[in-house]
Parts: structure tokens; C-alpha cells; sequence
């Protein structure tokens, strides 16, 4: 099986070369085809060699990321796009349009580790569907200029048959002091209604998000999410154990967080043979 060919399209150098070099620790089979400085030479570069996955920088001379990525849908065989960002409006818009991931800069190593995870799964399955999605919803955002913004996002999926099953949150933006993230819904431990937000408790901190858990919740898979309280909800695969406290209130230990999540007394049933 010969090995994944990446390029990185990013015009600044010592950005570039940072990379390259977390890629080589993470991916250290992944073979790198020189660093192309503009969009331009981006374009010219992945049509030549047609590497597997390309890490586009947006904001490019000669060409946006988005610009080359409108160009590698029109090849036979079109890369996997990961976009590399510092809030880039449309960025955003691309990764929630389902794009294999996004980096913000500077990239962190433990965040390109779970990139590398999502591009080897699509690689080893890949649905050649996606990058036209990506574009598809690009198209729609640019035309509609500056429309309202979601909180959360999903990513489409075709089925079989061609139809369009029931889509749910795959990603949640989400903020804390002046910085917005975009946050996988499985690396939610749960959400907690606060107020006019929602807290998004996560292994790293807490986020939060401007809606209500009544919005909230139809847009959560409910084989992940279920609701404990009226104002929790928790990622089902984050639960250990539920126990009973001496006043005989229900609560849940989490894998990944010391809090206890406490269950109300409608929703006990969900545990009673944990």
C-alpha cells in the first residue's frame, strides 16, 4: 500500500515549516511534497501531483483556500481538504459544510493528532461526495452575504437511496472570554442550561453557547445525547456509573470530568441497571 501524499499550501514560511514538522511526529509515513508559498501555486501543485490531503492556509496571495478548494472539485480525484485558519469567517463556514477538519493557528499537537485520526478514517473510506458539499454550502453563504450565523453546525450526509436522513450536530461553535471554537459534539461531556446560554463542558474547560437547551436539543443524535434534567444533557458515552448520594439523589460520574451530573427523578429510569 504506498503511502499518503499531504501538501501544505501556506505562505508563511516559519508556519509552514512548524507544521511540516508536527506532521513528520504525527504522521510520520505521510510523505510531504514541497510547501506551495501562494493559492496559485497551491492549485498548480495539487493538479500535478494530486496528493491525497491538502492543509490550506485561507488567506493566500494569487488565491484564497477557498479558491483552491473550489479548483480541486473539478479533479477526478479531489484531495481531502483540511483548512488552516485564525477565525477566517468563512473558514468556519467551510468546516461546518463538513470539511475532513480545520486547525487554528498556531496548530497545537494534540489537536493535529485527532486531525490525522479523521483524515486516515477518510482515506481508509473515503465519500467523494464531501468536498462538493464543502463547496455547495460555500456558495450558499457567499450568495447569502451576511445572514445570521448558527451556533452549532452539522454536516450532511447522503444515504444509500440518495435521500437525506435525519441530520444531527456534528459540531458546536461555541465561545470563551473573546475567542470563538469549534468544538466536535464527542468531546462534549455535557450541556448545562445557564441562564440565556448553555454551558458546553468540555475535557479542556467550558464554552458556551448563545441558545436555550430547548433549541438545543432536537439538533442532538439522541443515541449520544440524552437528557438527565431539565436543564442537563449529557454525552451518554461519557458516563462511568450512576450512583445514589445518602439523600438518595441520583448522580453520574463522567470519564473525563470530576463533576457529578445529577439526575432528576423523570429521567432516573434511563440508569436503573447501570
Amino acid at each position: 500500500m504506498t503511502s499518503p501524499v499531504a501538501l501544505i499550501a501556506e505562505d508563511e514560511p516559519l508556519l509552514a515549516d512548524a507544521l511540516r514538522a508536527m506532521l513528520a511526529q504525527a504522521w510520520p509515513e505521510l510523505q510531504m511534497l514541497p510547501v506551495a508559498p501562494d493559492g496559485t501555486s497551491a492549485i498548480a501543485a495539487i493538479a500535478r501531483s494530486q496528493p491525497d490531503v491538502v492543509f490550506l492556509d485561507i488567506s493566500m496571495p494569487g488565491a484564497t483556500g477557498i479558491e483552491v478548494a473550489q479548483a480541486c472539485a473539478r479533479l477526478s480525484r479531489p484531495p481531502q481538504i483540511v483548512f488552516v485558519t485564525a477565525f477566517d469567517r468563512f473558514a468556519l463556514e467551510a468546516f461546518d459544510a463538513a470539511a475532513v477538519d480545520y486547525l487554528l493557528k498556531p496548530v497545537a499537537p494534540e489537536r493535529l493528532a485527532r486531525t490525522v485520526a479523521r483524515v486516515r478514517e477518510r482515506l481508509a473510506a473515503p465519500t467523494g461526495d464531501t468536498l462538493s458539499k464543502l463547496l455547495t454550502t460555500l456558495r450558499t453563504h457567499l450568495d447569502a452575504g451576511e445572514g445570521r450565523q448558527p451556533e452549532a453546525s452539522g454536516a450532511g450526509q447522503v444515504n444509500q437511496n440518495g435521500q437525506h436522513p435525519r441530520e444531527y450536530l456534528q459540531f458546536v461553535r461555541a465561545s470563551v472570554r473573546d475567542e470563538i471554537r469549534i468544538v466536535p459534539v464527542e468531546e462534549i461531556c455535557f450541556f448545562e442550561a445557564a441562564d440565556k446560554y448553555v454551558v458546553v463542558a468540555t475535557v479542556e474547560g467550558d464554552l458556551l453557547i448563545r441558545t436555550s437547551l430547548r433549541e438545543l436539543l432536537p439538533q442532538l443524535d439522541p443515541s449520544r445525547f440524552w437528557q438527565v434534567h431539565r436543564s442537563t444533557v449529557v454525552n451518554v458515552g461519557e458516563v462511568v456509573s450512576a450512583q445514589h448520594t445518602p439523600l438518595g439523589r441520583l448522580t453520574l460520574k463522567l470519564k473525563r470530568r470530576k463533576d457529578r451530573v445529577a439526575v432528576s427523578r423523570q429521567y432516573a429510569h434511563l440508569f436503573r441497571q447501570m
